[in-house]
């Protein structure tokens, strides 16, 4: 980790605070992970009512994220971020509460906006404080929260859960993202009014209306492949407890998403650092494959190794897809856009998410949740298709760029 010798004693402070708030805001959301679908269903949900009420998360995450991004770029990162974790620590109190599907789709949609506000938020902080030439590395060795607090929350919630059940698991999710306000605060955010200070075409480029940077080539297909990616994980993400549950599987659930962050962990290690050598598309190229493979595994699981063997190459994937689409926007974009490039691009996979949980809840209804994988691998391998062939500014960059034989034709190398 030589990249930390390069930076400034303050900013490494604020690097390592902003880790710990991370690290705690994940733990605090991935706790209820393996819990909350069982929640649901133990207040009379059906199993399409259990996708309506996951997916909901990422309904609060669609209509916040666009004006989050907005006040990111216009105001600055750190608020966006205490918003957050405020959310955070909110939220899993009014679980305590929610007798009712229909009530607990409103507090699910309201949780998500914590999401909207850190994701974006932490990636654009990152950003600001990470020197171009070692952008990548620093962005996977930061996005490595993600993973650690996948690990510790879902195991530590599945445990509390079990033992003492749910009012006490609550409280511990609460009191995480609490601490999590306390160490963000402490953040000390770089200049904002200098970094943003940009050539004469900034203020028409500032001004430029939200939904039409989606259609600039540097975010579409990013942004569309990440939509794809929110499908497939928000599958997942729902349904995986009650697949295991129906199965018999001798296997509790928070293992199977520990496992896969344990895995994720170790891609974020090395991946970051190498596409900085290599470039970004290789390994979006080989994350997206192994989505594909993860979701062929779970589709044919049947015991517990099975699920488990299906949870490491998963946690390849998201180790790798995820952090790699934030570096390759950071590439993309100025940094006085970067809150909503960053928003709209990570608004794909929200978008994903919150279509999971209904129509994939639907096809769960009619033809199982085995075959309901299997629509999953079906997508994971359109992601692919589309990244390989539309990712550049035409057939031939893309391909050159997916397989790491070319550059980004769309980065802006600042």
């Amino acid at each position: 980790m030589n990249i930390f010798s390069d930076i400034d004693p303050q900013r490494k402070r604020s690097l390592l605070t902003l880790f710990t708030a991370g690290l705690l805001f994940w733990s605090s959301l991935a706790s209820l992970l393996p819990t909350l679908p069982l929640y649901v269903q133990s207040v009379g949900g059906t199993k399409q009512q259990i996708g309506f009420v996951m997916g909901a998360f990422a309904l609060g995450l669609l209509l916040s994220r666009p004006q989050l991004g907005k006040i990111a770029d216009s105001r600055g990162r750190k608020q966006i971020l205490l918003l957050g974790v405020s959310v955070a620590a909110i939220a899993p109190i009014m679980y305590l509460f929610a007798k009712s599907v229909s009530l607990l789709l409103f507090i699910r949609a309201f949780h998500g906006i914590s999401i909207a506000a850190f994701t974006t938020a932490y990636s654009a902080l990152v950003t600001d404080f990470s020197p171009p030439a070692k952008r990548g590395e620093l962005i996977g060795y930061m996005s490595l929260v993600a993973p650690i607090g996948l690990a510790i929350g879902p195991a530590i919630g599945g445990f509390v859960q079990a033992w003492v059940g749910y009012p006490p698991l609550f409280a511990m999710s609460a009191t995480f993202a609490t601490i999590g306000v306390f160490f963000t605060s402490k953040i000390a955010e770089p200049n904002f009014a200098e970094l943003t200070k940009s050539d004469s075409q900034s203020e028409n480029k500032n001004t430029q209306k939200y939904w039409q940077m989606l259609w600039n080539p540097r975010v579409r297909i990013p942004a569309l492949v990440l939509l794809l990616v929110g499908l497939v994980f928000g599958t997942l993400s729902t349904f995986m407890p009650l697949f295991i549950q129906e199965t018999k599987a001798n296997l509790n659930p928070g293992l199977f998403y520990s496992t896969a962050a344990v895995a994720s962990f170790g891609m974020r290690l090395v991946t970051g650092r190498a596409s900085d050598k290599y470039g970004r598309g290789l390994f979006i190229t080989g994350g997206l494959i192994c989505y594909a493979l993860s979701m062929l595994l779970l589709y044919f699981a049947n015991n517990s190794d099975a699920f488990l063997i299906a949870a490491l190459v998963e946690g390849c994937a998201g180790g790798t897809v995820m952090p790699m689409m934030v570096t390759l926007m950071s590439d993309r974009c100025e940094p006085h856009e970067r809150g909503r490039l960053f928003s709209l691009c990570i608004g794909g996979f929200d978008l994903g998410i919150a279509l999971a949980g209904p129509t994939l809840g639907f096809v769960a209804e009619q033809v199982g949740y085995r075959n309901m994988f299997g629509l999953a691998a079906g997508l994971a391998a359109f992601a692919l298709l589309v990244f390989v062939t539309r990712c550049s500014k035409d057939l031939s960059h893309s391909l050159k760029f997916a397989i790491g034989r070319g550059k980004d034709v769309y980065a802006l190398n600042k």
